[in-house]
């Protein structure tokens, strides 16, 4: 019988370590996803965003 709850605590412990992994995976991804939508809205897209406005005010 002490097997028995041996074996099921060191299997809620290996569960409960597997969470923290993944929710430590999930908190970093979300901080890079963050992180990345600051950049796309660096001064290299308001140039680009500038250049075609001027494009198309050639055209109109």
């Amino acid at each position: 019988m002490d097997n028995n709850a041996q074996a099921s605590a060191e299997f809620i412990l290996l569960f409960g370590g597997i969470m923290v992994v993944v929710l430590l995976a999930i908190y970093l991804y979300k901080r890079y996803i963050s992180d990345l939508s600051g950049e796309i809205q660096s001064k290299e897209v308001a140039e680009f965003k500038n250049k075609l406005g001027e494009i198309s005010e050639l055209f109109t």
